[in-house]
């Protein structure tokens, strides 16, 4: 009943009470701003009291290239290859034989291409052209993507020493301080791991997956670890809470993505206990 309600009045129901009905179908229990404990909560909290403007560009694919380069260097930023308003205006032909599509304004629109040669690029462009329309703030009223302009990029096509993918490192910050690094590999393969790690690269069983996981198989750790820590605490300075995504290329750090939200606040694959762990070191002006 509860999910049929916000289906059909999502646009028409306010963002505190979204949030409620919302967190209960996700939790199966009710969310608390007054008093937040776990991490989940407390990003709740976050989306409604911590609403500074320049979060938009923080959030925006192609505006946050130019915060980046002027905070750590453009050397650490994936090489553009071009940004457009439409999918229409994109120049194939101008691309070279490997490249990444995805979408400014949201989080699952990366499209690889590693052979022009058997790239379907009408498909490519009606899928662009889809997300395009998209809001992401109606999902889960992460407010910062409300007024992104949406816009097409195009970037370098890279592999780290897997030679198939870039693993995604994302160090949690909290209150400006590096804490833990979530690995996200294996999506090659369309199946997703996700591992978390200490700052010394000692495995956290965070996650419900990890019940079945072998410890003698985990990620190694990455020759850029160090300076991803570093770069992680300097972006992150400013906010209560934030999430920076990089990769490692041969000991080489690339950004990614800076992430005031992570999951929107509804990660129901950490495990309980560490959700409450996560939450008590993020510090918000009601504890």
């Amino acid at each position: 009943m509860i999910k049929e309600f916000l289906i059909k009045n999502a646009r028409f129901i306010p963002d505190k009470l979204y949030l409620r009905l919302t967190y209960f179908l996700c939790f199966h229990k009710p969310l608390s701003f007054k008093n937040p404990k776990t991490l989940n909560e407390k990003i709740q909290w976050l989306k409604i009291n911590d609403r500074r403007t320049e979060y938009t560009k923080l959030v925006d694919k192609y505006e946050v290239r130019k915060i980046i380069a002027d905070k750590i260097g453009d050397e650490h930023l994936i090489p553009l290859l071009g940004v457009w308003d439409s999918a229409d205006e994109i120049d194939y032909e101008s691309l070279p034989d490997q490249f990444v599509l995805k979408c400014n304004h949201d989080s699952k629109s990366i499209i690889i291409c590693r052979d022009k040669k058997d790239f379907d690029f009408e498909k490519a462009k009606k899928q662009l052209n889809r997300k395009l329309k998209t809001n992401l703030y109606w999902f889960g009223r992460e407010w910062p993507y409300k007024d992104v302009k949406p816009r097409i990029v195009a970037e370098k096509y890279m592999v780290d020493e897997s030679g198939v993918e870039l693993k995604d490192y994302k160090t949690m910050c909290f209150n400006g301080k590096p804490d833990n690094v979530m690995v996200c590999y294996n999506r090659s393969n369309g199946s997703t791991i996700f591992k978390f790690f200490d700052l010394s690269w000692k495995w956290l069983p965070y996650v419900r997956s990890d019940r079945y996981a072998d410890e003698n198989d985990l990620p190694k750790r990455p020759k850029g670890l160090d300076k991803m820590i570093e770069i992680a605490g300097l972006l992150s300075q400013d906010f209560y809470f934030a999430r920076v995504d990089l990769y490692d290329v041969n000991g080489h750090v690339y950004f990614g993505e800076i992430t005031l939200h992570p999951a929107s606040g509804f990660d129901y694959m950490i495990i309980e206990t560490a959700d409450h762990l996560l939450g008590r070191k993020l510090i918000l002006p009601v504890d």
